[in-house]
């Protein structure tokens, strides 16, 4: 389910970019939706990761993994701060509103990319 939230987190990225760029409301409307429902989405998910890296397999749990908890649950915040910054009205949403979306959709990026390098090392890839 990570890759649900993921996208309606860039799609609000988007929206919120367009949005300073034309200043109509029907783009902020849409990506508050967005954030909302992205995180809707990537609660899921962490509640499972919380459970399968913290509670049942401490040990086997590695700094990877970890780190990848931490990353969502940052990313989750900062989407939690973005949704009530979008619940401003109207052209008060954009300079925080557009960061808050960045700041989330990087996160998440590099949760990404620590579960990839992760993958590739114990599959014996490239960094194996």
């Amino acid at each position: 389910m990570n890759p649900i939230p993921f996208g309606f987190f860039v799609a609000g990225l988007i929206f919120d970019a367009v949005y300073a760029r034309t200043g109509e409301i029907l783009w902020d409307n849409s990506a508050a939706w967005l954030i909302a429902i992205g995180l809707l989405f990537a609660v899921v998910p962490r509640l499972i990761n919380l459970v399968q890296v913290w509670i049942t397999s401490r040990r086997a749990a590695l700094a990877s993994d970890k780190l990848d908890f931490w990353l969502n649950l940052l990313a989750i915040f900062a989407a939690i701060i973005n949704s009530l910054v979008h619940s401003r009205d109207a052209y008060a949403v954009v300079p925080a509103g557009l960061w808050l979306s960045a700041c989330t959709v990087i996160l998440l990026c590099t949760a990404n990319v620590v579960v990839a390098v992760q993958g590739a090392r114990s599959a014996g890839g490239l960094y194996a």
